[in-house]
């Protein structure tokens, strides 16, 4: 994926539509603190496994927080959305599968690993990761998102994925270490 970044700015957020900024004041053992509090929403993420392949799926996209950190801002991660629409959370993870990915999954064949809290020194929000398995039959079409997402669907081998929890040179998140290492714990 060729991807050129340009005249890459920060700039104070008005009328924001996804995160929402606080400073939360408040008492800890009688002595009054403070702390810079991000609200955003809450968020699914599945383990995808193609099971023809031996591989899972994943997506790499640019991220513009990590740019910021890292001049590159490409990131390797779960496939994953947002929860915003008036949908049960599995029915979310089924129509992020689709979208960026290109497999139609039954939602029989989304289970819940777990959840747990992101970004928990300023966010907190709650991400619940899934699990589910693909084969060549379920795929309509190739991937990439919608409404101008760049996302390029990945394969890493699970023979790969051990040494590619631990690869530096990666960026990727928390969530998908975590799904690969419960992968291999199971």
């Amino acid at each position: 994926m060729k991807n050129k970044i340009t005249e890459f700015t920060l700039e104070p957020l008005h009328n924001p539509k996804f995160i929402h900024s606080y400073l939360a004041k408040y008492k800890q053992n009688d002595t009054q603190k403070s702390w810079e509090v991000v609200e955003a929403h809450n968020s699914v993420a599945i383990l995808i496994y193609h099971t023809q392949k031996d591989s899972f799926i994943l997506v790499k996209q640019f991220r513009p927080a990590v740019y910021n950190s890292n001049k590159n801002g490409m990131t390797l991660e779960l496939c994953a959305g947002i929860v915003d629409k008036n949908l049960s959370l599995q029915e979310i993870a089924q129509e992020e599968i689709e979208e960026e990915c290109g497999y139609r999954v039954p939602l029989a064949n989304i289970s819940k690993i777990t959840s747990f809290y992101t970004s928990v020194g300023f966010a907190g929000s709650n991400q619940v990761l899934y699990y589910a398995q693909v084969d060549e039959s379920m795929k309509v079409s190739e991937g990439g998102g919608i409404d101008g997402e760049l996302i390029e669907v990945v394969q890493i081998p699970t023979a790969e994925a051990k040494e590619f929890i631990y690869n530096e040179n990666i960026a990727k998140s928390t969530g998908l270490m975590f799904a690969f290492l419960w992968w291999f714990d199971r």
